[in-house]
């Protein structure tokens, strides 16, 4: 019998939370974005971003913390991997080392044209795709701090309200709780 990878999820109430300075958006538009996304295309060739699934409970449920842009737009802490760079996922300061572990890659994105649509697939008329996104499971301990830039909201959203809400939620983050659902989920209470 196979067994599934287990997720340790902590209540929310165990973690601190502050601020930081606020994390100004590049574009105003998407538009501006994926003009800006072009340019960047054709100086270093295809962008790949890395985004982070944090899990939390709340209620004895998985929650996923999200960050929300003004009162609508909600999206994944992560971000660019510049192409010299290797993979970061680390708090700024030394003197605030998180201790947490980069689990396993759950999903790939991947965008083949200066548009917003992504799938989960590479089309396979595309031989020169624009984006690739990838997200990580990362495995909290029970104590954590997180730095919320003052611009942005964090926000725990219960699996249940993710699912099949693409509306909401977009694409990729929507369909988290399916590429979830190969884990079991070890709700620890403190």
């Amino acid at each position: 019998m196979v067994t599934s990878p287990v997720v340790n999820t902590y209540p929310l109430s165990s973690y601190t939370f502050g601020t930081k300075e606020p994390k100004m958006e590049k574009d105003t538009s998407v538009a501006d974005r994926l003009a800006r996304m072009k340019v960047n295309y054709m100086k270093e060739g295809m962008r790949t971003s890395v985004e982070a699934i944090l899990l939390v409970q709340e209620h004895n449920h998985p929650h996923i913390l999200l960050l929300q842009i003004g009162n609508t737009f909600c999206k994944l802490p992560g971000g660019r991997l510049k192409p010299w760079r290797k993979c970061k996922l680390a708090a700024n300061s030394p003197s605030l080392q998180p201790n947490w572990q980069i689990g396993e890659c759950v999903a790939t994105w991947w965008r083949p044209n200066f548009e917003t649509i992504m799938y989960p697939y590479c089309p396979p008329h595309i031989t020169k795709p624009k984006e690739c996104k990838k997200l990580y499971v990362i495995h909290l301990s029970e104590r954590e701090y997180f730095a919320v830039p003052k611009n942005l909201k964090l926000l725990a959203v219960p699996l249940f309200e993710l699912y099949d809400n693409v509306q909401r939620y977009g694409p990729v983050i929507s369909t988290i709780p399916q590429q979830l659902s190969r884990f079991q989920f070890n709700m620890i209470h403190t």
